[in-house]
């Protein structure tokens, strides 16, 4: 049973090495050099980084893009959990402009870095949440591109109308 735990602790340390060296060389996790875009990453470079052999890699991700995925993934889930629990329309707006002001910065650098289609992958998946009851895929899928869309670009424009605005401009979308 030891030598399980022990094997078990290893593959975790192995995947979290991975992770923050991708973290890192993305400039997630700053250091003092300069970031690299997700585009110049290997998995080559990223195992140099870590410490680890590319098998070790390949143990434990089908790609950097999973990595980058189930980092994010918790965290965004989670911040979209608080807003769905949450029953009064002001109570989910303060919660959406607290996670917006967390997180714009990494959405932000996701733009720069190149890994902003899997940001949106992540966004999408958890806006779709909210529509799943319609059973209708194409009307969800409309709908959760529209709404993150929206939500990019008023973020990437500084917040430029209030986020009120922004409702009543995803409530257009939804009732057309």
């Amino acid at each position: 049973m030891a030598a399980t735990n022990y094997s078990q602790t290893i593959k975790n340390d192995t995947k979290d090495f991975i992770t923050t060296a991708i973290l890192q060389l993305l400039g997630i996790q700053k250091t003092f050099e300069k970031p690299k875009n997700l585009a110049q990453l290997t998995v080559s470079n990223v195992c140099k980084r870590a410490g680890v052999s590319r098998m070790a890699f390949y143990r434990n991700f089908e790609s950097i893009d999973q990595v980058i995925y189930q980092y994010y993934q918790p965290q965004i889930s989670q911040s979209f959990e608080i807003i769905r629990q949450n029953v009064s329309a002001s109570s989910k707006i303060e919660n959406q402009l607290k996670f917006f002001e967390e997180f714009k910065d990494d959405l932000f650098l996701s733009e720069s870095q190149g890994y902003e289609p899997i940001i949106r992958q992540i966004y999408i998946e958890e806006i779709e949440k909210f529509y799943e009851k319609t059973n209708d895929e194409y009307f969800i899928t409309f709908v959760a591109n529209g709404v993150y869309a929206l939500w990019r670009k008023w973020l990437m424009n500084g917040q430029d109308k209030s986020i009120e605005e922004i409702h009543e401009l995803i409530r257009k979308i939804v009732t057309i």
